[in-house]
């Protein structure tokens, strides 16, 4: 089985030979690594500054390959386990080989380079021979909508006999991507493209499924074929992946990527993401709280200025995105800190819209630039599990006031992120959470974050939910 993944560049800054800083692997030295199925070598075709080739290529022993597998034939005939294509077409047996050499470029870091991961890179993948249990344009339906331009061309079975097209293809991708996604949609997809696994499947490959497609496969266009073939078609495997994706398509992505993040107004030259982390932590401290959820804590920056206060000695991180909540560990230290730090912080994933036990006690809870990622048809059942069987004493919700987009440069109906199922006025959010502060025993009062335009308001909005103790509210479930 052979792969290559070839990193090109016309910039003197940054080399096509930071691809083997990404990788961990140095180009100037071949590398081998052994695997319960057999070994797999690295190595670099070419190497300068303006193309980059690194190689994978899996040595694969047939005996090992069906060692274990006891006394039962392989696909109806007994020579099958030792005379087909499993030792030479790429199928799960290269994804587990992608998974075990290039670990550390698939979880995006690069200790040397901590700033490599995050840079896209012009890439082009090849793997001259891979199964494809459906025609060619099954690996453009799931490669392209990620942004690869994806040439398929069918592997003869015979050029010289004229015997048509075999069930392979030779699969190159062309596009600019961070190697982290590229590795883990590969790790992923090969196998659904084979529609085969050289293994067991138990519910532990969910685990896997969600971890490798974070951040493109919760609303990939054929999330729903792509599940059942990675899965083997277990039916029980595929409801709960199905279950935990719907809590995934409502996950926020890192604060970083928002427009306003950075967006500094022309009156305090302040950063706006600066702006509302203050204004949080000014209305924590005033409303007395000593512990706090932060839902949709993205990469961990309130988090962060929580533990740096003492007053705070519960304090709960929530997101539904297992790669946010890495970044928030990685943010916070949290492997570093003291012990008496480390008891008062805990990271949970979960997802908003379910009811979730583990929520419940808190003084305070926070939804800062959370809610606009959510379907609106969604948000009774988020405002439930948070107003409800949650039921902190104060809630903090912030999101972007549509009316000041104007004043960011945007143009009539842009929105500040591509993500946004909805960016709300200020007369439509205050009639959303007067409504949840009446059906759930809450009073409400409203503030601005940002430079406030004389028209159009503040750029961001945040409601202060506060719980009437004396309220006989019923709580949804």
């Amino acid at each position: 089985m052979f792969l290559t993944i070839t990193s090109t560049s016309d910039r003197d800054e940054a080399p096509a030979t930071d691809l083997g800083y990404l990788l961990h692997k140095h180009p100037d030295r071949a590398q081998k690594f052994g695997l319960p199925v057999g070994t797999a070598h690295v190595f670099y075709p070419r190497a300068d500054a303006t193309t980059c080739t690194a190689a994978l290529l899996l040595e694969v022993d047939p005996i090992a390959l069906v060692r274990g597998r006891g006394s039962r034939p392989v696909d109806g005939f007994s020579l099958a386990q030792y005379v087909n294509d499993r030792p030479y077409a790429a199928s799960s047996l290269l994804a587990v080989a992608l998974g075990k050499v290039f670990k550390t470029a698939i979880s995006g870091r690069c200790d040397v380079r901590p700033e490599l991961p995050g840079t896209p890179l012009n890439l082009e993948i090849e793997v001259p021979a891979l199964p494809c249990r459906g025609d060619s344009d099954l690996a453009r339906s799931l490669f392209e909508p990620l942004g690869w331009t994806c040439t398929v061309t069918p592997v003869p079975l015979d050029p010289e006999l004229g015997w048509g097209d075999s069930p392979y293809v030779d699969l190159r991708l062309t596009g600019e991507q961070l190697l982290s996604d590229a590795l883990s949609q590969l790790y992923v997809l090969l196998p659904v493209l084979d529609d085969a696994k050289h293994y067991w499947v138990t519910a532990d490959e969910v685990d896997k499924l969600v971890r490798a497609g974070e951040g493109w496969l919760a609303t990939h266009p054929e999330r729903a074929l792509i599940t059942e073939r990675y899965l083997r078609h277990q039916r029980w495997l595929v409801d709960d992946a199905a279950e935990r994706f719907a809590g995934l398509e409502d996950a926020p992505p890192p604060e970083s990527e928002l427009l306003d993040d950075e967006a500094a107004t022309s009156e305090t030259r302040v950063p706006l993401a600066t702006q509302r982390l203050d204004a949080l932590l000014e209305t924590l401290e005033a409303c007395k709280a000593r512990s706090v959820a932060d839902l949709g804590c993205g990469e961990g920056k309130l988090l962060g200025r929580l533990l740096e206060n003492p007053r705070y000695q519960r304090i709960l991180g929530v997101d539904v995105s297992h790669r946010s909540l890495r970044a928030a560990a990685r943010r916070l230290h949290l492997d570093d800190l003291p012990d008496r730090a480390a008891e008062r912080i805990e990271l949970r994933q979960s997802s908003l819209v379910y009811a979730d036990p583990g929520l419940a006690g808190f003084d305070a809870a926070v939804l800062s630039e959370v809610i606009e990622h959510v379907d609106e048809s969604r948000l009774p059942a988020l405002a439930s599990s948070v107003f409800g069987p949650a039921r902190p004493g104060v809630v903090l919700v912030t999101t972007p006031n549509v009316e000041h987009n104007q004043h960011f440069g945007m143009s009539e109906g842009q929105i500040r992120h591509t993500d946004h199922r909805f960016e709300w006025d200020r007369a439509t959010f205050q009639a959303w959470a007067s409504a949840v502060a009446g059906q759930y025993g809450y009073a409400v009062r409203f503030q601005g974050i940002g430079a406030e335009h004389p028209e159009a308001g503040p750029p961001t909005q945040m409601a202060v939910f506060t719980l009437d103790p004396s309220s006989a509210a019923e709580v949804s479930r």
